[in-house]
This record gives structure tokens, C-alpha cells and sequence, in this order.
């Protein structure tokens, strides 16, 4: 009889040994649960100018959302038919945007920036819930860029710099860091949106790329995937040999042609991965987990799938940053209705909870 409680307490034990186990089964199954953001708010939040002088004048694109002296600020990607350069907006929630200005232009003396200028990402915290607070790196704000050679909507083989603030208004650019001759095949065809992450002083340049045209036979056009550059003294990189991290899927797959635009941030341990898809006719933001910044893996779910007819994201939904505020998750990204050149390319946003 003085067994009993005792196999009762073992009974309880196992009983709840095996509900965390469930629980945690089920986790590893919905790998997404705590990525997803599946209230749209359905509207763009940052839509070209009405000015047709205006660097932003046919549209805007390429979201960075972060935190910075008491707001948020995005910088972005505006297109006026030369080429992109970058603009700046600031709001209080997340929801009503003001443009304060082009911050980067174009400079016709320079062979680099002489069309384009496209500040993608400036050092910022690392983890996923977080309103990503600006990181100064010796004693400035550390931002990337890529630009493409030639005038028009991205005409030659882009490369990618750093470039440096103390204000986010006035930014000192440098040379170009990664080229992409000096890659391997992946990559040889240009340069795409960089993503620059400081951990334990280490920085993590993560960037897709595309190859160069492919024969007919092959599909013709280029495939795009992301890969990384890893540096400690911001001067000497060193491309990882295991590149590309996130590859095109297979054919009739989501990404079977692009697996672009990283937005890469931690959560915890944990490395999260949030790119765009190209495949299917669609353009899509997708997902993938590693538990290192080299080894992402692919969840088997669209996070950010295109729009009904009629929508602002009906044709594109794509290229994120993500920035956690009042509790809840915010997936930016460039939302685009029609279809080009005569298409309405805007930022827009989905959340994890309704707002």
C-alpha cells in the first residue's frame, strides 16, 4: 500500500514528461507558429510620389524598418526611371509614415553610384522581438549598399560597400567590398540587397545574387540565391565556402527561380531566415530556421502569400523587414498591384495581431 503514491507521482511524472514531449513535437511540426503575421493591414504605407521630379517619383521599394531616438525609421528604395536611389521615412506606430527626404543620390563623377545608390540595412539589434535600436559601430551607424552600374530598373552587375553616418542624413560612402567577379557562378551575374548583422564581433554579410544569363535550354533568364560574407575587421572579406545558404527549390516550387532578399535576425538561439520567393508566377516572402547563421533550413510555408484581384499586393508580395512593437511582430514588404511597367510598387505590412 506505501507504493502507491509513489507510482501515482511516477505516473504524474511520465504523464507530464510526455505532454512536453507532445508539445514539443508539435512545435518542431509548426516551425512557423511564432514567424506568422496573417493580419494584413491591406493597405500601402509608403506609395510613390505625386511628384514626377521626384527621386521617388515611379516607386518605392526595399523596406528597412528600425528604432531609433524615440521612433521608427525606414529607409527605402526610390526608383525615377534613371535608377534607385534612397530615401528616409519616420513614424510613431508603424502604420502612418512621413517621408523627411532622399538621403542617398546618385553622383554622376563617381563610376559606382554614377545611376544608383540603394542603402539596403544599417547595423541594428539582432533579436526578433525587439524594434531593432540602431548599434553604432565606432562611434557611428554602419549602413550597406549595393548599386548597379548602368541607368535603368537594375541594368548591370550591382556590387556591394559599406557606407557610414552620424545623423542617418549625411553618409560617407566607401568603395565597393564585394564584387561579383570575384565570386563564384551563383553570383557572377550581379549583386543583390544586403543584409549586415554584427554577433560577438563578427559581422555577417548575407546577400543574394544572381547568375549570369542562362541558355534557353536551361530556362534562360538568371536564378537568384542568397549567400554570406563573413568579416571582424570590416575590410577583409571572406565569402563562405558553403554558399549559397538558401538555394532556388525545384522546379514548380515556390523559389524555384529566386530565393532573394534576406532579412536575417535571432531569436534566441535560434538564426531566422525570412527571404522572398520567385516561382509559380509569384513573388512571395517565405522562411527559413537555422541554429547557426550557416545553416538554414527551409520551412514549408508562404508567410506572406500574394493578395486577391484588386489588392495593393496582388501581383507581389515580397522583400521583408521585420520589427517587433506593443507585443506583436511587423513583416514588412514591398507590395505591388499590376504588372510592369505599368504596376503600383509600395511598402505595406502584415502583423501578428490585428491593429
Amino acid at each position: 500500500m506505501k507504493a502507491v503514491p509513489e507510482i501515482r507521482s511516477i505516473s504524474r511524472r511520465a504523464l507530464c514528461a510526455g505532454a512536453l514531449a507532445a508539445a514539443r513535437l508539435r512545435a518542431a511540426a509548426d516551425a512557423a507558429a511564432p514567424y506568422r503575421t496573417p493580419y494584413k493591414y491591406g493597405k500601402l504605407v509608403l506609395a510613390a510620389s505625386d511628384d514626377p521630379s521626384a527621386f521617388d517619383s515611379r516607386s518605392v521599394d526595399c523596406p528597412f524598418v528600425f528604432h531609433h531616438a524615440g521612433r521608427f525609421w525606414m529607409t527605402y528604395v526610390g526608383f525615377d526611371g534613371t535608377g534607385y536611389q534612397t530615401g528616409l521615412a519616420s513614424s510613431e506606430d508603424l502604420l502612418r509614415w512621413t517621408k523627411e527626404g532622399c538621403i542617398l543620390r546618385r553622383d554622376p563623377a563617381s563610376p559606382i553610384t554614377r545611376y544608383n545608390i540603394a542603402m539596403n540595412w544599417i547595423v541594428r539589434e539582432n533579436g526578433l522581438r525587439s524594434p531593432g535600436e540602431l548599434k553604432p559601430i565606432r562611434g557611428r551607424y554602419l549602413g550597406v549598399y549595393h548599386a548597379y552600374p548602368n541607368a535603368g530598373y537594375e541594368q548591370g552587375a550591382a556590387v556591394i560597400g559599406l557606407c557610414w553616418s552620424t545623423d542617418l542624413r549625411s553618409w560617407t560612402i566607401e568603395p565597393p567590398c564585394l564584387h561579383p567577379e570575384d565570386g563564384a557562378d551563383w553570383e557572377s551575374g550581379g549583386l543583390y540587397k544586403p543584409c549586415l548583422v554584427e554577433d560577438r564581433g563578427v559581422y555577417y554579410l548575407f546577400y543574394n545574387a544572381k547568375t549570369k544569363t542562362r541558355p534557353r535550354e536551361q530556362g534562360g533568364g538568371w536564378i537568384e540565391q542568397t549567400g554570406v560574407a563573413v568579416s571582424r575587421d570590416l575590410k577583409t572579406w571572406q565569402r563562405h565556402e558553403q554558399n549559397p545558404l538558401i538555394p532556388v527549390g525545384a522546379k514548380g516550387s515556390w523559389d524555384e527561380r529566386f530565393a532573394s532578399d534576406p532579412c536575417v535576425l535571432r531569436d534566441g538561439k535560434r538564426w531566422v531566415f525570412f527571404y522572398y520567393s520567385l516561382g509559380q508566377g509569384k513573388a512571395r516572402d517565405l522562411l527559413a530556421l537555422g541554429d547557426s547563421p550557416f545553416t538554414p533550413r527551409k520551412v514549408p510555408e508562404i508567410l506572406i502569400d500574394t493578395g486577391a484581384p484588386g489588392s495593393v499586393d496582388e501581383t507581389y508580395a515580397h522583400k521583408p523587414s521585420v520589427v517587433w512593437h506593443k507585443g506583436a511582430l511587423f513583416h514588412f514588404y514591398c507590395a505591388v498591384s499590376g504588372r510592369y511597367p505599368v504596376e503600383i510598387r509600395g511598402i505595406s505590412v502584415a502583423s501578428s495581431a490585428q491593429v
